[in-house]
């Protein structure tokens, strides 16, 4: 089995299957096909039929791509990991929270980039940004205070590799936070998946 990334500074949406296959300790073999360059698009399609990263190639030769499809096939390829949350209204939430993070936040994304190796506290704060950042609070809060934490829905798994970048972009222009999402941006950041992606990540020029 091969992930197709891009570079580990900037890919966000990379960063998320990565983080799963890495967490849970299913092998896989890494592919990084650095991004923005004349010949990027044309590596990425010998793996993506969608042109984009990170795309799954299973040992048959089949490609996942988008990164939520990857994770719920990872899912249900591992049962034995509780990538999402056992009971069932748990995990109800989880997917819709993980749906929401693949589906919006785009002026978070726009104003806020995930660029690891930088530090630039206070830039990107647009209201819209910090609308955005007010939501994905909210969303954090619901969940540590309904399952008690330290990840959003107790232990490590999906949802959490879905805002793992999230967590990336508040180390990288520290944004005011609630005490309880600073607790949750410390927990995930040493994550050892998430520890040895930020150190790919610094070591990439």
């Amino acid at each position: 089995m091969k992930l197709v990334i891009g570079d580990k500074n900037v890919s966000s949406w990379s960063m998320r299957p990565w983080l799963v296959l890495r967490h849970f300790a299913i092998p896989f073999d890494e592919t990084l096909i650095r991004l923005g360059r004349p010949e990027s698009k044309a590596q990425i399609l010998e793996h993506a039929p969608s042109g984009k990263v990170p795309c799954l190639v299973t040992d048959s030769g089949d490609a996942i791509w988008e990164s939520l499809a990857i994770m719920e096939t990872l899912a249900e390829q591992h049962p034995e990991h509780a990538m999402w949350p056992r009971d069932a209204a748990a995990r109800a939430r989880a997917r819709s929270i993980s749906a929401e993070m693949h589906a919006g936040f785009a002026d978070l994304r726009r104003d806020m980039t995930m660029t690891i190796q930088t530090h630039a506290p206070g830039t990107g704060r647009t209201p819209e940004a910090l609308s955005d950042i007010a939501r994905i609070e909210a969303i954090w809060r619901d969940c540590l205070s309904m399952y008690g934490g330290p990840f959003l829905f107790g232990e490590f798994g999906i949802a959490d590799a879905m805002y793992a970048p999230v967590v990336m972009r508040f180390n990288t222009y520290a944004p005011e936070l609630s005490d309880v999402s600073r607790g949750y941006v410390e927990c995930v950041t040493k994550v050892p998946a998430v520890a040895a992606w930020i150190r790919d990540a610094g070591d990439e020029r």
